[in-house]
């Protein structure tokens, strides 16, 4: 969520003793919240790197374990990609970690540590796969048609949906996974991401227009063939999920759902994103007011927990409990509260790591998890 950062740099300065410029400051972190045109950001330094570790300077984030893509803009002006390892010792100097694969980063350069490492598609993981364009509301949207392996026995099929920001890639950490389980995969896209059509006002609209496009994504899938539907989704892409699973007439075709960091609850992510820039606590209703005015959302259908999708499916819920970002409470109180609502949810919590990196932290173990539910889930219809 390069937005959250954004918002950090532009306003953090600025939330206290500006009462009379309140609304203004508001209307800005709407903007940024509502904003698709996100530039990257490259937070971290590369002190010095070879061929078997790299040296960044030591901060919480560089210090968070597992396998994640170093990423950093070449010298013609493109993305590199490496992969790095866990850590293998810290000093004043800085984080030592393991160059795995890919190019050495040039001392100096600025970079971000990338919770996906693989690029571009699911070719880099090894698996066979149809580029598609899905029929939407809005035009074509382009997608990842990666089919079961042949002789499997018969899968629901997998929709993944992506973050607010993020892209296909996300898909691609626990894809092998999927397809040795015998799930076929639809990974795609929604309005206003790359190769997708935009939205009429060109904004976000925080899963709430969004959801017709996974409406649109499921159909595909059946019309290929599926006949049960797991949707698998990441931050944003949880409510995206919430809002098909509440609104479609084609939920009840869902058996499943996996939630990576889901974001369950707008208004708990929006105060949470307050805090950790010391805004003013009256402000992030100032800013959700606004937000609300200009997109035409209604927040209180995005408090899962007050209002639950009429559509119900098993779902696991894999959170950090570092999450900054998405906070983990609302997750759990979300889980709290799923007996009452007659909703089967299951919360697996991974420490030590940020928003949506739970693979990265283990990736034999989160796939164990899932791919673990997923049977459960499948041998139940």
């Amino acid at each position: 969520m390069v937005w959250l950062m954004r918002i950090g740099a532009g306003l953090g300065g600025l939330g206290v003793g500006l009462g009379t410029g309140a609304a203004g400051i508001g209307w800005l972190y709407s903007s940024v919240l509502l904003d698709p045109n996100e530039q990257p950001i490259f937070p971290e330094r590369v002190l010095a790197a070879d061929r078997g570790a790299v040296l960044l300077a030591a901060n919480r984030l560089t210090r968070q374990p597992g396998w994640w893509g170093l990423r950093w803009v070449a010298p013609d002006g493109g993305s590199s990609l490496a992969v790095v390892g866990p850590v293998l010792g810290e000093g004043r100097a800085g984080v030592v970690r393991e160059l795995v694969d890919g190019p050495v980063p040039p001392p100096g350069t600025s970079a971000v540590l990338d919770a996906g490492p693989y690029d571009p598609d699911p070719g880099a993981r090894g698996l066979d796969f149809e580029p598609v364009a899905v029929p939407g509301p809005l035009g074509d949207y382009p997608a990842w048609l990666v089919p079961g392996p042949a002789g499997a026995p018969d899968r629901p099929w997998v929709v993944m949906v992506h973050g607010r920001g993020g892209s296909l890639r996300e898909g691609l950490r626990v894809l092998p996974a999927l397809h040795e389980a015998g799930h076929p995969v639809l990974v795609v896209s929604y309005r206003n991401d790359e190769g997708a059509p935009r939205s009429p006002d060109g904004f976000y609209h925080l899963g709430d227009t969004e959801w017709t496009d996974v409406e649109a994504a499921v159909a595909f899938a059946r019309g290929r063939g599926a006949d049960r539907i797991v949707l698998y989704g990441w931050s944003m892409g949880g409510a995206v999920i919430g809002a098909f699973l509440d609104r479609s007439p084609a939920a009840g075709q869902v058996v499943a759902v996996v939630w990576d960091a889901p974001l369950v609850d707008w208004r708990a992510t929006l105060r949470q994103q307050a805090r950790n820039r010391g805004l003013p606590p009256g402000f992030s209703p100032l800013a959700s007011a606004v937000t609300s005015r200009r997109i035409r959302i209604d927040f209180d259908r995005f408090d899962l927990r007050r209002n639950p999708p009429a559509v119900r499916p098993p779902t696991f819920i894999v959170h950090s409990v570092e999450d900054t970002a998405v906070p983990i409470a609302a997750t759990r109180a979300l889980v709290a509260e799923a007996p009452r609502l007659d909703w089967p949810i299951r919360l697996l919590e991974v420490p030590d790591v940020e928003h949506t990196a739970s693979w990265n932290a283990d990736p034999a173990a989160y796939e164990r998890a899932v791919i673990g539910f997923l049977a459960e889930a499948s041998a139940r219809v």
